[in-house]
């Protein structure tokens, strides 16, 4: 099982993302666990995790999640604006898939 962290300012933006995302999982038969923390929180969550994608409206903070993700060997990425504005949970959870490969 994969597990996937997303984080945006509050953590409630995303909630409807993961949603999304597990819905995809479902239908292409992937088993993730995938859940949504606040910024402040997404530090302490990274050892739970395998990849982290962070918010657009987060893109500032990529280098310091980056570091902090290095000592777990956890790879990070901003999820696509595009993306995250149309809730497309396909979309991001062929992203997170693929930074795990």
């Amino acid at each position: 099982m994969k597990h996937i962290l997303l984080a945006c300012s509050s953590g409630m933006s995303t909630s409807l993302l993961v949603s999304k995302m597990e819905e995809a999982a479902s239908a292409k038969g992937v088993d993730v666990k995938i859940w949504a923390v606040a910024q402040d929180k997404a530090f302490t969550e990274l050892g739970k995790a395998n990849v982290l994608l962070i918010g657009p409206q987060m893109r500032f903070l990529k280098k310091k999640f980056e570091k902090a993700a290095a000592e777990e060997g956890i790879p990070v990425d901003v999820i696509d604006p595009v993306a995250y504005g149309r809730v497309d949970g396909e979309a991001v959870l062929k992203k997170a898939l693929s930074l795990l490969s």
